[in-house]
């Protein structure tokens, strides 16, 4: 098991500290547009705005992410907690968000990868990001990888 797994996850077990990271990052990413925050263990992140399921109000978090042609792709692991992480689910209610990459900021709609696709973005993710492959060892749960599609105008 990675190093970074093992630590991204124990981290995420803190709570308060690892939220204030969380928004610390996504502060700095806005402000910074994105230089010299745009990656994490050497993998690309956006920032992924949501609206709060119960509060109403506009979330932001630094996600890992990869491309496939037009669409982003991103894993809601939580680090491989048992609980899912609260953008996916804010974003699964509200059926669409906002992603921040640099300064570029495009309205996307989500949806699970399933079958072949879930696999074959699977490993685009895990070869982008290694310590998500030991994920899955820490929880029961399915990850979901979560397909970010454009939203176009006028759609």
């Amino acid at each position: 098991m990675s190093i970074t797994a093992r630590i991204t996850n124990t981290a995420s077990r803190t709570g308060a500290p690892a939220r204030l990271a969380t928004r610390a990052h996504a502060w700095a990413y806005r402000r910074l547009r994105g230089r010299g925050v745009a990656r994490w263990f050497g993998a690309d992140v956006m920032v992924l705005e949501t609206v709060g399921r119960r509060t109403g109000r506009t979330r932001s978090v630094p996600v890992i992410y990869v491309r496939d042609g037009d669409d982003l792709v991103a894993l809601a692991a939580n680090a491989g907690l048992d609980v899912p992480p609260s953008w996916w689910l804010n974003l699964r209610d509200a059926a669409h968000g906002v992603a921040m990459i640099g300064t570029e900021r495009r309205t996307v709609r989500p949806r699970v990868a399933q079958g072949e696709e879930r696999e074959r973005l699977w490993a685009k993710l895990v070869a982008a990001y290694p310590p998500a492959a030991d994920y899955p060892r820490f929880t029961d749960r399915v990850l979901p990888v979560v397909v970010l599609e454009p939203v176009r105008e006028g759609a």
